[in-house]
């Protein structure tokens, strides 16, 4: 089957109206019937796929009554629909890139993740993500434990109808994180994560030296129905990439990596090594 054409920011739209026409209390074909629209077009607007103008987007929203600054949230996302890549910055407590990324992760059949410092997101336990947050910049202007129960919420993407595989650095699993304490639970959850036959664990060895992942940490999204995604972030952002020489670039790495890293047999061994 083709896959539609949807970027990750058509689809955070999407999602925003499908839950406003929701909030009405109305059915998706109801709400054609009534703006004199096929149910389709409605249907195509709420995966993503746009087909509508502005102007008819803001004869939708004002049926469904919604609050003026999620119209402009919403008008915004709409007008950006069209772009290469969806950057994204926080405007509260929880990092708006995990809300975003939780979204995808869920649609996602896919995930392949290359991590250089820290154990990867979906992998790390809450005192382990605690500890982190106490050493950022960020420190003292985000609620530590929305944070903790957003990233931790993540760790709902695994199940065996997926799949998952894990590139990271060797210093990722020696930097200290916390106490003894929390590093030596965070590795066996990475131990016992690695045994479950969707999850593949491979480590980058200290001694290989320099190697294919220097550039720095992303995770590759892949998909049934839409083209895959790169996600990368800073300190206070981040940019999910869609266009195909980028993502192509991405891929380049990973096949590399897949090349230098330990096999999945020995990462294990490595980590048991660590732990001992």
């Amino acid at each position: 089957m083709p896959k539609r054409f949807s970027s990750v920011v058509g689809r955070s739209f999407g999602d925003g109206v499908r839950d406003a026409i929701k909030r009405t209390g109305m059915t998706q074909r109801k709400i054609a019937e009534m703006l004199d629209w096929e149910e389709a077009k409605v249907s195509d607007l709420v995966k993503g796929k746009g087909g509508v103008t502005e102007v008819e987007l803001g004869v939708l929203l004002g049926l469904c009554r919604i609050e003026a600054d999620e119209v402009r949230h919403l008008l915004a996302l709409f007008n950006e629909s069209r772009e290469k890549g969806f950057l994204v910055f926080p405007e509260d407590g929880i990092p708006d890139q995990v809300r975003s990324l939780v979204d995808q992760e869920r649609l996602a059949n896919k995930i392949t993740m290359w991590s250089m410092n820290v154990i990867p997101g979906p992998l790390q336990l809450p005192d382990y993500i605690r500890a982190l947050i106490e050493r950022s910049a960020r420190a003292k202007t985000v609620n530590a434990e929305e944070v903790v129960a957003a990233k931790t919420a993540r760790q709902g993407i695994f199940h065996y109808s997926r799949e998952f595989t894990f590139y990271l650095h060797e210093q990722a699993l020696r930097l200290p994180v916390g106490g003894p304490r929390t590093m030596r639970d965070q590795l066996l959850h990475v131990l016992a994560m690695s045994n479950r036959n969707y999850v593949t664990v491979r480590v980058v060895s200290t001694s290989l030296g320099a190697h294919a992942g220097l550039s720095g940490s992303f995770r590759l999204l892949s998909y049934e129905k839409y083209e895959p995604v790169v996600f990368t972030e800073t300190e206070n952002s981040s940019l999910f990439v869609e266009d195909k020489a980028s993502i192509a670039t991405y891929v380049e790495v990973l096949k590399m990596l897949d090349r230098q890293a330990l096999d999945a047999e020995q990462s294990k061994e490595l980590i048991t090594s660590i732990l001992a």
